[in-house]
């Protein structure tokens, strides 16, 4: 276990949204939180990310109370990828090289530079070191922000609906990576998605949250037609299309 959390509430200005979270994440999993609009995904994951702070509950990090540890050391070992981020004149180099940020003292050391270059080469983007961020297409510019985040070298990756206005190709592409970086590195990867078969596809375990509560939460039995009916309001079947389950609307 890598994650854990336990009792996790938040309200803003009193109005609850999230209500006794609590779930665990290990090493190599690629973790799905799950929830129509509002639910209080989104929230959670600044809630993971010191962003904001529950009025009550407990978040260990390696079994580090996240609320004693200081922004440093949070960015140490956490990274996290926002819903929205903005293109800027720095070039792809330059932007991933400010995941290590939360290890350099002075300036970059060779360490530094090498562990920049060994990202890029791993996510194919080597050819984009120098182009601008606001030459790339959204699909790029994706997998810049992803690996500023495992630039960091964080115990646990924080996404937050990384394929949301990507193509099909690009959606399975970021997907394939951050998997990937999650058994290669032995790091937790905690996503939330909107599309249940892309979670389906790549996640190990599932999260659903319905009104700031947990639905259900576990692997691939969680993830019924009730269970989604429970949290979407939307009858569907879950079949199964060349031994990988899919969500059919009825």
């Amino acid at each position: 276990m890598i994650l854990a959390v336990d009792g996790v509430e938040f309200s803003y200005n009193s109005r609850p949204v999230l209500k006794n979270v609590e779930f665990e994440v290990n090493r190599g999993e690629l973790f799905s939180i799950l929830g129509n609009n509002g639910a209080g995904k989104t929230t959670l994951l600044k809630c993971l990310n010191k962003i904001l702070r529950p009025q009550r509950g407990t978040i260990l990090v390696e079994e580090k109370d996240l609320a004693a540890l200081d922004r440093r050391e949070v960015a140490r070992r956490l990274g996290y990828v926002a819903q929205r981020h903005e293109s800027t004149r720095f070039t792809v180099f330059d932007a991933v090289l400010l995941g290590r940020k939360p290890h350099i003292k002075w300036g970059p050391t060779a360490r530094d530079l090498e562990i920049v270059r060994n990202v890029l080469q791993a996510l194919g983007m080597e050819e984009l070191s120098l182009r601008y961020l606001d030459e790339l297409s959204g699909g790029e510019l994706q997998k810049v922000v992803i690996a500023r985040a495992l630039a960091q070298e964080p115990r646990v990756l924080l996404l937050d609906e990384p394929t949301s206005n990507l193509d099909l190709k690009n959606q399975f592409e970021v997907l394939r990576i951050v998997k990937e970086a999650a058994r290669e590195r032995n790091i937790a990867v905690v996503v939330v998605m909107h599309d249940l078969n892309l979670a389906l596809r790549f996640a190990d375990k599932f999260l659903l949250l319905k009104n700031g509560t947990i639905f259900a939460c576990g692997g691939m039995e969680v993830v019924t037609p009730e269970n989604i009916a429970g949290v979407y309001g939307v009858r569907v079947a879950v079949e199964w299309l060349a031994d990988i389950p899919v969500v059919v609307p009825l």
